[in-house]
């Protein structure tokens, strides 16, 4: 792995070109005439609040696996460099590259929103997911508590949820977590893309090693939490060889379902994919890149339905394939009971009146 300027380290991105609606493009260069000054100083995270209308978003598409979801954040942290939350980042003016790690807003109104709206007559529950879109236990999560202040919400209404996540912070809000998911209300997807410490902290910089997301899977288990392994993304030329590895040690941690999604490049992503490629693995590069080609259609990407989560051609149908042999060798669900919904109240507030033999 190529050794990186001071100023990349820990981060993912290795660029930070201009959001493609912004009026007027920028992009680093060498010019030549400095060659002896030093690296610049560490980049720092700048946190902002964001000021939402509502907090439960919605989506139609039938490649994903929710209707409902919670996302506290706006940009990531953890900076994975294959993230396809990274070109939302433009709709705010800013670069998918290095500001969408750097630059990140946070909902603070999100656990009022939250009770607003189930708190509606005609509200209908169903089971909502934390983090769609960025990881909702990030680093600041530590400090700002966004997403715990939402499941302290749902938990008050009994309200069903899953949580996807790449960090070992999950388990702080065990308090709240175990005694939902031993009553079928919350289950909690951990991503595991390689048990290889050096990729990982490669393409995920500032996420948990693999070591800890496994002990993530172990405690959430041992507490009652239902867990999903999630084997994404699948990096042909890359991790693709570690799939059934990830998914037996999951296993073997006490995680009863498992997914996958193949690598997805769209819009900014496929630039800063391939430049990550060429500086930290660019053995691989060309490799790698071929082969994402084969599985969509010679394109770097394919935005089609039906396909885009887990490509097409002899690669993709292999994939498909292992992934079905490793249901059945480890034990593993490929979809879960429904969560349970018929538990949802809205309890009763400060002054609401009581039945007369209440």
């Amino acid at each position: 792995m190529t050794s990186l300027p001071q100023q990349m380290r820990g981060r993912g991105a290795r660029s930070n070109a201009s959001g493609r609606y912004e009026s007027q493009a920028r992009e680093a260069f060498d010019d030549g005439w400095t060659p002896d000054e030093p690296d610049p100083k560490g980049f720092t995270t700048e946190v902002q609040p964001e000021k939402a209308r509502v907090i439960i978003s919605r989506n139609d598409s039938p490649d994903v696996g929710f209707s409902a979801s919670i996302n506290p954040y706006r940009g990531c942290e953890h900076g994975c460099i294959y993230c396809y939350a990274r070109p939302a980042h433009a709709y705010m003016g800013l670069s998918p590259g290095l500001d969408f790690e750097q630059k990140l807003f946070f909902k603070p109104e999100a656990a009022r929103l939250l009770e607003a709206e189930l708190s509606k007559p005609k509200y209908v529950p169903e089971t909502v997911h934390i983090g769609g879109n960025t990881d909702p236990y990030q680093p600041q999560e530590r400090k700002l508590q966004v997403t715990r202040s939402v499941i302290e919400v749902l938990s008050r209404y009994s309200h069903p949820f899953s949580v996807i996540t790449k960090s070992a912070l999950v388990l702080r809000d065990l308090d709240l977590i175990a005694p939902m998911g031993r009553r079928n209300l919350a289950r909690v997807a951990i991503s595991v893309t390689s048990l290889d410490r050096r990729l990982a902290r490669s393409m995920e910089p500032r996420a948990a090693t693999p070591e800890r997301r496994i002990e993530a899977i172990r405690q959430l288990t041992e507490a009652g939490v239902p867990v999903t392994v999630m084997f994404a993304p699948v990096i042909p030329g890359l991790n693709d060889h570690e799939l059934e590895a990830v998914l037996e040690r999951a296993a073997g941690a006490g995680a009863t379902g498992a997914g996958y999604v193949a690598l997805r490049l769209p819009l900014e992503i496929k630039d800063l994919f391939q430049e990550w490629l060429q500086t930290d693995h660019p053995d691989r590069a060309g490799r790698v890149m071929s082969l994402v080609r084969q599985m969509r259609g010679g394109k770097d990407y394919d935005s089609q339905w039906g396909s885009r989560m887990r490509g097409q051609g002899p690669l993709a149908d292999l994939m498909r394939a292992r992934m079905d042999a490793a249901y059945k060798r480890y034990g593993l669900v490929r979809d879960r009971t429904p969560l349970d919904v018929s538990q949802f109240r809205v309890p009763p507030k400060a002054g609401d009146q009581l039945g007369l033999f209440g």
